[in-house]
């Protein structure tokens, strides 16, 4: 009788071609799944989607050119929800966390995964809807105990889309009141802005804000 398991499509997005190639003819040698399409930017592996190429899994690297993989799993939780989003990363603080869970990704990866471990997280995702390893699974279980010390962590975690925007261009050339103009803010406001992320992420400068993005993958060098 024959194998009536259904195979899981798999798309994949990384700009390090020697790595995706492997972990593709790797998760094809897994039997039950299939790599359908594979691209070195998130942009790419989107056009594809609009082709027609949906897959059951995406697998993204976080950091790459022309929409890296925040970005590419934000437009796929609002255009394609049902494919389950697994993250290669080796940013794993709570805020980098928490901004890719808000981003709609199941599961987060590390580049040097055993195979054992790649397709078990393949299949975890699949049937259950998310995958995370003990190492993550620990730093969610401390981000949301119920005490003073993790509501802090859990305030400083969680950013909003204006807070993001501006820590980004916080890391550019830009003057604060070009980061304004940009934002489309009153000087004034960004100033406020300014004053309460030092708070918030508890650093007393720009380069403290910078150093902030950069530990947490939320701009990269």
């Amino acid at each position: 009788m024959e194998n009536s398991t259904p195979i899981i499509k798999v798309s994949m997005a990384d700009d390090h071609a020697l790595l995706r190639n492997a972990l593709a003819t790797l998760i094809d040698s897994f039997g039950d799944c299939k790599v359908i399409h594979h691209s070195g930017t998130g942009r790419e592996l989107t056009n594809s989607m609009k082709e027609n190429l949906i897959p059951d899994v995406a697998i993204l690297d976080l950091n790459m050119p022309d929409m890296d993989g925040f970005e590419t799993a934000e437009w796929m939780q609002n255009n394609y929800p049902q494919v389950h989003v697994l993250m290669l990363t080796m940013y794993d603080s709570e805020l980098s966390l928490i901004r890719l869970l808000q981003a709609g990704v199941k599961g987060f990866l590390k580049k040097d995964i055993h195979p054992a471990e790649l397709k078990f997280a393949i299949h975890s995702v699949v049937q259950s809807g998310y995958y995370y390893s003990n190492h993550t699974t620990g730093k969610l279980v401390n981000l949301f105990r119920n005490s003073a010390d993790g509501n802090k962590s859990l305030q400083k975690a969680i950013l909003s889309d204006q807070e993001l925007q501006f820590l980004k261009l916080a890391c550019s050339e830009l003057t604060y009141k070009e980061i304004a103009q940009q934002m489309g803010l009153n000087p004034r406001t960004v100033d406020t802005l300014r004053d309460q992320m030092f708070t918030k992420l508890d650093v007393k400068s720009r380069v403290g804000l910078a150093m902030v993005a950069i530990r947490h993958g939320v701009v990269t060098i």
